[in-house]
């Protein structure tokens, strides 16, 4: 683990610069949306195979890496992996809840990961990797307890540890770099870290 006496990042005044575009649909990864869309903030681990999972699905608009959840403005990958700007990988899920309804997202969610990991997912380890559910509302904060518990009771069930996933509301998403937003598109032989509980990586 890194050392927390280490100070924080300072980060950066002004954002990334990104291309802006959809490798797969050609949509935009900026807001702002089009009419009806809503918008959920999820970190499952290292965020290349969870972009791939959720760009996948019927009803997701648009997809984009980043991330969130931390201190330090603006920061670019290799500050993030140090473990010292509190940030998460995440993913920007930009959805159409006429077509997957949040529920249906968050089950993808929590079956693709182990949600009982702490600041890990598997090898990955640091607090960039933590679980993580960051919302646009209130009614998504409640829906997102709920599928927590229910899926803490299922895990419990299975012999499985408390669910570490923290659920808070989003307050700032920063775009990451170019090459890793659609990463797994751009290289597909790319690492994939998703694991659920009781799957391997369910995509590819």
């Amino acid at each position: 683990m890194h050392s927390s006496t280490q100070p924080a990042p300072e980060g950066r005044d002004t954002a990334l610069t990104i291309d802006g575009r959809h490798a797969i649909n050609g949509h935009d990864m900026m807001p702002p949306w089009p009419a009806g869309m809503a918008e959920i903030v999820l970190g499952l681990g290292c965020f290349w195979g969870a972009e791939r999972l959720f760009w996948q699905l019927p009803g997701v608009h648009v997809t984009a890496v980043g991330y969130a959840g931390g201190v330090t403005p603006n920061p670019t990958y290799r500050e993030t992996c140090s473990g010292r700007t509190g940030h998460a990988e995440v993913v920007r899920v930009v959805f159409d809840p006429r077509i997957i309804d949040l529920e249906s997202l968050l089950r993808h969610f929590w079956e693709a990961h182990d949600p009982t990991q702490g600041n890990r997912q598997g090898n990955d380890v640091g607090p960039q990797y933590r679980s993580l559910i960051l919302t646009t509302d209130d009614a998504q904060r409640d829906t997102a307890e709920r599928s927590r518990d229910a899926y803490g009771e299922a895990l419990s069930h299975a012999g499985r540890g408390p669910i570490t996933t923290e659920i808070a509301s989003l307050t700032a998403f920063y775009y990451a770099e170019d090459e890793h937003q659609q990463y797994l598109d751009k290289n597909p032989g790319g690492y994939c870290g998703l694991k659920g509980t009781g799957v391997g990586c369910p995509i590819g």
